[in-house]
Order: structure tokens, then sequence, then C-alpha cells
């Protein structure tokens, strides 16, 4: 059986997933490829698996009628569905939302394409998003729907030893853009700067091809004013599996991977920070719900509250018992749930439910 996956760009969490449900799928004698409209960056992390960069309907076209596809999984592009139908693919449309941003947004995603889903759409697939399993259910109730959560391969990303570091690092990743509410994590550096001094490391890793001159603009000026220059230091485009290294170091550190998204779906950041025992502190961005509990797995704080967001960052940097503990749970929760097996199992199963015969 083969199945294409198909995405805007190989970056972020898609590009993790991807890689990690190749090794998953292919343990069950699926054949996983992917495509991607373009490629900003200068190298391809590896999948393990064919990828074609190109957003030409000729090209695409060649690509379905070689590859003979049972099924494409297409993540979050809803206008695919008619383009594919009008390439004379065959195979199951499955449309899987990761992620739109405010449920808002999403509502307006769904509303707009709702036609072309009930058209051309034969299954809906998210990783147990709560705010898009309800909208999912409100808009398209007669649609197939899958709920599992993604894989984590813990074997091949995980804690390395040694990584030390003489300062407390605090890290953030993603984009330089509003839902990543960058701002937010500036003012908590800001405060954490100021109660701990140059002793503190600020890293952010983000990929610049993904902000607007004006948000970088805004960012810049924003670090000057706090005055975080000192102590920031700026990591582009690192290569995945460079990261658990780096959240390796983070956490032996004594510092913490720190989460200030307004929404997420369902990010893959934490996976990795908690497979190397790099402890979160969060928003709760809804999505981020099924790996992190507070004081179990990670730790909470309510959006746009920066001093409880500094009190439960002190908390996890000094209580090193409650540290401790919590950097073991990480673990064990995502080893546990997030295994590829049970996703394998979970993709069968939906195939199945389609008609495939897997």
């Amino acid at each position: 059986m083969k199945i294409l996956f198909m995405f805007y760009v190989p970056s972020g969490g898609i590009d993790t997933l991807n890689r990690q449900r190749s090794v998953a799928l292919k343990e069950k004698g699926i054949q996983a490829e992917f495509l991607y409209y373009t490629n900003k960056r200068h190298y391809l992390n590896d999948h393990g698996a064919p990828v074609y960069i190109t957003d030409d309907d000729t090209e695409i076209k060649r690509i379905l009628d070689n590859g003979k596809y049972d099924a494409a999984v297409i993540v979050s592009d809803f206008t695919a569905l008619q383009r594919l139908d009008s390439l004379g693919f065959q195979g199951k449309k499955i449309i899987e939302i990761q992620g739109y941003g405010p449920k808002a947004r999403a509502r307006e995603f769904f509303l707009r394409y709702q036609e072309e889903v009930r058209q051309y759409c034969d299954g809906l697939l998210n990783p147990k998003t709560p705010h898009i399993v309800d909208l999912m259910n409100e808009i398209f109730p007669e649609i197939p729907q899958f709920s599992f959560n993604n894989c984590f391969d813990t074997e091949n990303f995980s804690y390395v030893p040694g990584q030390v570091s003489n300062r407390p690092i605090i890290a953030w990743i993603g984009r330089i853009e509003d839902n990543k509410n960058w701002r937010e994590f500036l003012l908590i550096s800001s405060q954490l700067h100021r109660l701990i001094g140059n002793r503190l490391q600020v890293n952010m890793y983000e990929d610049p091809s993904l902000s607007t001159p004006e948000e970088r603009k805004a960012f810049e000026k924003m670090v000057k004013r706090l005055q975080l220059e000192e102590v920031l230091n700026i990591y582009e485009n690192v290569p995945n599996n460079e990261m658990k290294e780096h959240f390796s170091r983070i956490g032996d550190s004594g510092g913490f991977y720190c989460m200030t998204s307004k929404v997420e779906g369902a990010p893959f950041s934490p996976l990795e920070a908690l497979s190397c025992c790099c402890p979160v502190l969060t928003t709760d961005s809804d999505g981020v719900r099924t790996s992190i509990i507070h004081n179990v797995t990670g730790k909470y704080y309510t959006i746009g509250n920066i001093a409880e967001a500094v009190r439960e960052a002190k908390d996890l940097m000094s209580n090193t018992v409650l540290r401790d503990r919590i950097r073991m749970n990480g673990f064990e929760f995502v080893k546990e749930h997030f295994n590829r097996k049970i996703y394998a199992e979970n993709f069968c199963q939906m195939l199945s439910s389609l008609g495939l015969k897997v």
C-alpha cells in the first residue's frame, strides 16, 4: 500500500511528523511518500522515503500517475481536494487538520470549503485537538472522522548526556508571528533576566523565512527595548536531529522550554523536549493538553499573566525534586502515549474503515 502525504513546506511540526510516521507506517508495510509545494530552506531533512517539491499541476499529475497511491493525506490544504480530483486521482482523499491557529480562523476555513469537503473528502483526521474535534462534529457530522495522537520516536530522538551549560537556559521555538506570541516570551525573559542577571541564557529557534518584515522589525525593536541583546541567542533553521542536543542541554542547565502560543493543534516541540528530559512551561494552547499535565509532565501558566509565568518558571528552576519528577514523567508519558506502534495501528484502522485493504 502507498500513501501520499501533502503539505505546503517541509518545515516545523509537519516535517517532523512526516519523518516520524514514515518509519511507523513502514513497519506495517505501508510505503509513505511526500509532496511539498515549495521549500524555502537550503536543506531537506531525511524522510526515509521519496520527497517531491512542486506546485505544478503537470508534475503533480505525473507523480500521482506513477505513484498509484491508495490514498492521499492532505494536511490543512482544502483546495487540494478538488485539485486532486481534477488531476484524475482515484484514491481516498483525507484532510488532516494539524492546526489553523485560533478557533475562529479554523471555523472560517471549515465553512469556506465545506462544499469541497462534502463533495471530494473521504475522511477527516486530527491529533485529538479539542477545538478541531468540536468543529468537525459541528460542521461535518456526515464525514468519517478520526482522532488519534501523532507518533514520536523516543528511541532516535531522546536525551543526549554531556550537554553541559554553566548558565540556565530558557528557550522558545516558533515563527516570529502573532499566534506564536513571541512578545510574551520576551517579556517573561526580561523578568527572569532582572532576577537572574546575565547568568541567564535565552535561546530562540526560528525559521526566518516564515516571518514578515514588519514582525521582524517589531521583534528587533522589542529585544533592544528590553535590553536582552547580551543574553539572547537566535538559532536559525537548526536541523531537526541536532535539536535533541539543544533540548538536552536546556534540561541539564536548570532551564526550560517555554511555549507562549495562543492556539496550537498538536505541537511536536513539547514532545521533543519531553523526550530529551527538558521541562516545559506553556500556555494552555488547547492541543498541548495531549502531552502536558500540570506539575506532572510540565507546567502551565495563564496566557497574558507574566507574573504567573515567572512564578511557575522560578518553581520549575528551583524546586529540584519537582523538576526531576517532571523530567522523568515527561519522558515516560511520550514513550507510552505517542509511540509509533500505536500510531500505525490507529492509521491502519482508519484506512480499513474507509474501505482500503491494509
